[in-house]
């Protein structure tokens, strides 16, 4: 009967332990998740958007090359007005949707065609994803000389404006 006495006590402060234990790991797991669940919807954001600003790209490329607008800049000039948010904004923006929708994004994805040096073009590509700040930019040299066409394609990494 001693030895009962004695233990009367220990085991609430052992169940209480063990619960706060799992209540803490419950708690960890669940801002891991939710950390994992976050980063998988912006990363589906991302290739959401690189797949629209591709694909714009393609078919601008493809708009391009059926019709070959004179090339007008000087040879050392890259084209600036990618650069430039009323060349892809507003009401004299001249950038083109080649694309009348596109799936889960907030708006289609755009495209300008500029003359560079000779016969030289510079396609970029912007696309979007379903939330606001998330873009894609892509551009894509395409030089034409005695009537081959080489295209040296290249990823913007910041949104330029």
């Amino acid at each position: 009967m001693k030895r009962r006495s004695r233990s009367r006590g220990v085991t609430l402060p052992i169940v209480l332990i063990l619960a706060a234990t799992m209540l803490i790991t419950a708690s960890a797991w669940l801002q891991t998740s939710l950390v994992v669940a976050r980063a998988t919807v912006a990363a589906r954001e991302r290739v959401q958007a690189f797949h629209a600003a591709d694909s714009a790209l393609i078919r601008c490329a493809r708009m391009l090359s059926l019709a070959l607008p004179a090339a007008t800049q000087s040879a050392n000039d890259e084209p600036s007005r990618w650069r430039m948010k009323t060349s892809f904004e507003g009401s004299s923006a001249s950038a083109i949707a080649p694309f009348a929708a596109w799936p889960y994004a907030r708006r289609p994805p755009q495209c300008l065609i500029e003359a560079w040096a000779g016969a030289s073009y510079l396609v970029t590509a912007r696309g979007f994803g379903a939330s606001a700040d998330t873009e894609a930019w892509l551009q894509l040299r395409i030089d034409v000389n005695d009537g081959i066409v080489t295209q040296h394609w290249r990823r913007v990494v910041a949104k330029p404006f």
